[in-house]
């Protein structure tokens, strides 16, 4: 099975959110694969991982950083590939990571996601994905209907909750 995703990570530290990501392109099916590299530890690693991810038959790159968060622009730097990218809390509650993944130069751009979002990144690589497979988009207008379903389901049951000054 050739991936179609690569969720990359800069430290297994990580894995908690990055998780999120991979549990959604389970869900959907998709092939993927996960690894941790770094942009400070692992550079050469990195340049050649981006260079040659698309000869991998990859087609979209999710990649994880925390703090100074450079893995997701240098990634994007060295691919043609959509990146998106996923600000980890690890310090200043992820606003450096934020901060550190959507300000990028012109040219290199990196689609970024809430901090700790992993989920989002998963389904956002499954949307990106989707544009050109039919059976991929159904797929994902029944997830998003099945959300629709679990709201109105819980508004349902919250009508039957009671306080002494609840009007509804």
């Amino acid at each position: 099975m050739t991936p179609k995703v690569s969720i990359i990570m800069g430290s297994t530290s990580d894995l908690p959110i990055m998780e999120k990501a991979a549990k959604i392109l389970n869900e959907f099916e998709i092939p993927f694969e996960m690894n941790a590299l770094s942009a400070h530890r692992t550079p050469d690693e990195v340049a050649d991982f981006a260079t040659n991810a698309d000869k991998r038959g990859i087609e979209v790159i999710i990649a994880g950083a925390g703090m100074a968060a450079h893995l997701p622009g240098v990634i994007a730097a060295s691919t043609s590939l959509p990146v998106i990218g996923v600000p980890i809390s690890a310090s200043l509650q992820g606003m450096d990571a934020l901060l550190a993944i959507v300000q990028m130069p012109p040219a290199i751009p990196v689609a970024t996601v809430g901090i700790d979002a992993g989920q989002n990144a998963g389904l956002l690589a499954v949307q990106m994905l989707a544009v050109g497979n039919k059976e991929l988009k159904t797929k994902l207008l029944t997830y998003k209907a099945d959300l629709k379903t679990k709201i109105v389901k819980a508004n349902e049951e919250l009508k039957h909750i009671k306080y002494n000054f609840k009007t509804n």
